[in-house]
């Protein structure tokens, strides 16, 4: 697979807690660059980069990384997210709603999040390594119920990133207008090609222009 081919599903990511400005705009630069699906970054620096460079597509994430966030507060950031520039939402469920078995209040907080997002992509994060082989299955049913565009591993900040156990499991679960992106744990170019060959539409990754451009 040539980096032409890999390039357009990568999610160029910087969500550290330390991300500065200097670095925001440096991912932003290269994901223009390498043609990058998208940049994924704080929302505090959503105006910012849609400011500088505004034919850039712009993703960011709401109640990260824990999920734990009312609903009204997830759809406000969605919202002030998408005024500011962002085209692309990733949320975190709320991941002791799951350990509750509250899948219907799950489903209904997804749902609001998608209508807080108008016709922007939503993507739901699910932080696999937290979750039973059946807390998963109920999950693809709840993103697929609630319309919301893509399904998400991981955050990238829990105990383990995306596997592709998990990319099989949401291919037998999901439903047919449900992508899937991965994420956590993306490091090599293997990796890139290994989710991108099971069927994954988008990898979240900080790798991948490292990676594929030679620097390491």
């Amino acid at each position: 697979m040539n980096n032409s081919e890999i390039f357009p599903h990568i999610d160029h990511t910087l969500l550290k807690a330390t991300a500065a400005e200097e670095q925001i705009t440096q991912l932003c630069e290269e994901a223009l660059l390498y043609h990058t699906a998208s940049v994924c970054i704080p929302s505090s620096y959503v105006k910012l980069a849609h400011n500088k460079f505004p034919e850039l597509n712009i993703c960011t994430v709401i109640g990260f990384p824990l999920g734990y966030s009312t609903t009204a507060v997830k759809c406000f950031e969605a919202r002030e997210a998408i005024q500011n520039g962002a085209s692309e939402i990733d949320m975190v469920i709320n991941l002791g709603w799951v350990k509750d078995g509250k899948f219907l209040e799950v489903q209904r907080e997804i749902s609001d999040v998608k209508a807080a997002c108008g016709d922007k992509i939503l993507k739901v994060i699910i932080e696999t390594c937290y979750l039973a082989e059946q807390e998963k299955i109920e999950l693809c049913k709840c993103v697929t119920n609630a319309k919301a565009d893509f399904i998400k591993t991981s955050t990238g900040f829990g105990t383990a990133g995306a596997n592709i156990e998990d990319i099989r499991l949401f291919k037998q679960h999901i439903g047919d207008n449900v992508k899937i992106k991965a994420a956590g744990g993306v490091k090599t170019k293997a990796d890139l090609e290994m989710f991108l060959n099971e069927g994954c539409e988008r990898i979240g990754t900080s790798s991948a222009v490292k990676l594929l451009a030679g620097e390491e």
